[in-house]
């Protein structure tokens, strides 16, 4: 199953509004480096742990 993540969840200084979906280990890997170049968070495991316990499943676009 498709995993998501949207920074509209998560209030931040930016006010972002990107959202990634995908495999998990691909969103996981993508808001890791979206965090740091955008949000100035540090890209280390405990980012990346952080970020896998907040994926949610992604309802099925395609029948």
């Amino acid at each position: 199953m498709r995993k998501t993540i949207d920074c509209r969840d998560y209030p931040s200084e930016v006010n972002c509004s990107l959202a990634i979906s995908g495999e998990e280990d691909e969103v996981v890997r993508a808001a890791a480096e979206h965090a740091a170049s955008v949000h100035n968070e540090q890209d280390t495991p405990a980012l990346r742990e952080g970020i896998r316990s907040m994926l949610k499943d992604e309802a099925p676009q395609h029948v």
